[in-house]
């Protein structure tokens, strides 16, 4: 009888989920933003609580209307920005300059230019911890994480690692988590000390891009070189589950309203995942977006999806990425309602 109701509960779930994921295959690009300036690209931030979407691009941030894609403004920083960090309580903004191995602090209102922050070589993922009220920068190269004070943006601490740190989140509640990309693992630091006090492998996953978090079931989700997701219990470090992914993911976003996982992959898809449960995750589209569209973000708001790209040159050789046809760069708008 119990292997009965085993297998009636597994044909249950496989049934369950193959219905849901037909009735959610609805995400599509719903328009795309223009944008004529020049140069790479990295990270894209939107401001769910306004109209504002800030996207990374060259030497310089362009300040877009998430809704219409209208120019509301431009930020020029000395060299090549990566990412962008939002203190509304402030009303600052903060910038990470890659090369410069600094962060630009600039005015939320009239995007005016407030400081430049020294961090780690090579500045890269940035995001702001809202326990600790500090901002977090992942410096690459250097293979550190400087706190900034935004109260006085002056740098507070540095956290060693022992790789190179692609992308931080919070819990809310005192630990950051990173995800380093040369180890494969997850670090975890305590957002009090700033000490690390575990550090979590995500095997079978290798390599390390982009993460996301679950603050209300604790999960983790932390995409990989190796085409997997994992899913990580952030209380513990268990591996709950791992998924697959396009290639070349380098950010996974939440939509905490929608429960969903968004993985940005670089060869022109966008992977899209339920959390049916804490535990139970289902892969429900695959949507074809355009190669190059590895990086996106979330708006909690509206719950649409962007994502940068362009059209490129052919790969020369010794080439990390290959380079942005002039003029041609662009924001993918997605949404799935």
């Amino acid at each position: 009888m119990n292997k009965i109701i085993f297998l009636l509960a597994i044909l249950f779930t496989t049934v369950f989920t193959s219905i849901y994921a037909q009735s959610e295959n609805k995400y599509r690009i719903t328009t795309v933003f223009h944008i004529k300036s020049g140069g790479g690209y990295d990270y894209i931030t939107v401001d769910s609580a306004s109209d504002r979407l800030y996207v990374s691009h060259g030497s310089q941030v362009n300040v877009l209307n998430k809704l219409t894609g209208d120019s509301i403004g431009v930020i020029t920083a000395e060299k090549d920005v990566h990412g962008i960090a939002l203190v509304h309580a402030l009303g600052k903004g903060y910038i990470s300059n890659g090369s410069s191995n600094s962060v630009l602090v600039f005015d939320l209102k009239n995007f005016n230019v407030l400081a430049h922050v020294p961090t780690g070589q090579f500045s890269d993922g940035i995001f702001y911890d809202d326990f600790s009220k500090k901002i977090i920068s992942c410096n690459g190269r250097s293979k550190n994480l400087t706190v900034i004070d935004p109260e006085t943006d002056k740098a507070v601490a540095t956290i060693t690692l022992t790789g190179w740190p692609e992308t931080a989140v919070s819990d809310g509640t005192g630990k950051i988590y990173v995800n380093n990309a040369e180890k494969a693992e997850v670090d975890v630091i305590d957002a009090k000390t700033f000490k690390i006090i575990h550090t979590w492998p995500n095997t079978p996953g290798k390599g390390a891009s982009g993460l996301a978090i679950d603050r209300k079931t604790m999960r983790l989700f932390a995409g990989c070189e190796n085409k997997v997701l994992i899913v990580m219990n952030a209380l513990n470090g268990k591996i709950v589950t791992s998924l697959p992914i396009g290639d070349e993911c380098d950010a996974v976003g939440f939509d905490s309203k929608l429960k969903t996982v968004y993985s940005s992959n670089g060869d022109g898809t966008l992977t899209i995942i339920k959390e049916l449960s804490p535990d139970k995750y289902a892969v429900i589209q695959n949507l074809k977006t355009k190669t190059g569209a590895r990086t996106m973000t979330v708006d909690q708001v509206t719950h649409n999806l962007y994502s940068p790209t362009g059209e490129f040159v052919p790969k020369k050789k010794g080439e990390f990425r290959p380079s942005l046809i002039p003029g041609s760069f662009q924001v993918l708008v997605m949404s799935g309602l």
